[in-house]
């Protein structure tokens, strides 16, 4: 089996209010050091061994499904031979 790790992020140009929100937030609580808070998505999926072509099936994922690629970057990791 694949395990495929896909980490999805706002591009560096899109606002995060719900970052800024947490930020704020922790800022309240005493924490004055951060600079910049933006939150993310990770999402996993496992895959079967016999797919071939898993790169492309990852990115067909995200394209159609889990990114939006108007606002959003991804990158992802494909570990192999992952026991359940």
């Amino acid at each position: 089996m694949y395990k495929v790790k896909i980490y999805v992020t706002l591009k560096n140009s899109v606002i995060d209010p719900q970052g800024s929100a947490a930020k704020q937030t922790l800022e309240t609580m005493g924490y004055k050091e951060i600079e910049e808070l933006r939150i993310g998505k990770y999402i996993e999926i496992t895959i079967d061994e016999s797919v071939k072509n898993v790169d492309e099936m990852v990115n067909e994922f995200c394209h159609k499904l889990l990114v939006n690629p108007v606002v959003e970057n991804y990158r992802y990791e494909i570990e192999a031979g992952v026991k359940q």
